[in-house]
């Protein structure tokens, strides 16, 4: 085996802070990204409400055809 070679602190310090970089852009493209998701989940929240309320009324409509004496 090939004994390891020294990596030199330059591309250490390098490494490590293009790591320390990354996780402060991903935290604030995070939080940036965040109240924006909420948004579309709140939004599509009201939207199914409002597609099951009209699917039960259908269903209650047709129910209610089904069901007249003059068949």
């Amino acid at each position: 085996m090939v004994p390891p070679v020294q990596v030199s602190p330059l591309i250490k310090v390098s490494r490590y802070s293009l790591l320390l970089l990354g996780l402060l852009y991903g935290k604030t493209r995070c939080d940036y990204l965040k109240p924006i998701a909420e948004e579309e989940r709140r939004l599509e929240a009201e939207e199914k409400k409002k597609r099951e309320e009209l699917e039960r009324i259908a269903k209650e409509l047709a129910e209610a055809s089904e069901d007249t004496i003059l068949k």
